[in-house]
């Protein structure tokens, strides 16, 4: 069984997160800052307004992140683990229940995906490793909703994560219109009532 921490993306966010408790603190409170900041204001953000947030200076943030794109890398790396976080701990669930569960999770993690997107590149050797951990995560929760006869066999995950991305990429009303279209769209891909 896969866990929480056997994805490569894991590995990243480990990797960076400082081990001293009082660093990792400002560490985790940046990263919260941040992800609040970008899902706000997009990557325009000021360095500073993410500081202040976190309620550190300047200059613990750039201990953590000595340039802009090693904090967008960050927030990015952090939600993609709590993504596949997410997959291992829904996989408990039944199986139809643990796929819109964490596709659910999934659309609110594209709103910081829009955001660091737009300051970083494809190239990135973090979307790599981030899309490979998400795949990982994700895909076996189709597959399990495909071999119980709850979700069409003729689809792959990739095709449901640029459905859900499209939806999640849309602007809406508000979350009540986002919900039913969300809820339209798996309607389709759902093939047991």
């Amino acid at each position: 069984m896969t866990t929480a921490g056997s994805f490569p993306v894991s590995e990243i966010v480990a990797s960076r997160r400082p081990h001293r408790k009082d660093a990792a603190r400002n560490y985790d409170a940046l990263i919260t800052a941040a992800r609040e900041a970008f899902a706000e204001h997009g990557a325009d953000v000021s360095l500073e307004d993410v500081a202040r947030r976190a309620g550190v200076g300047i200059g613990t943030l750039y201990r953590n992140f000595p340039t802009r794109r090693d904090l967008f890398e960050s927030v990015y790396a952090d939600e993609v683990n709590a993504l596949c976080a997410a997959a291992v701990e829904l996989s408990e669930l039944e199986p139809w229940e643990a796929l819109t569960s964490w596709l659910n999770r999934f659309t609110g993690y594209m709103v910081t995906k829009r955001a660091v997107r737009e300051a970083l590149n494809d190239e990135s050797e973090i979307f790599s490793a981030c899309r490979d951990s998400m795949y990982a995560a994700g895909g076996p929760l189709l597959e399990r909703a495909q071999k119980a006869g709850v979700a069409r066999t003729d689809m792959e995950f990739g095709d449901l994560l640029r459905m859900v991305s499209g939806i999640a990429a849309t602007a809406f009303e508000d979350e009540t219109q986002r919900d039913r279209v969300m809820s339209i769209a798996l309607d389709g891909v759902r093939t047991a009532r």
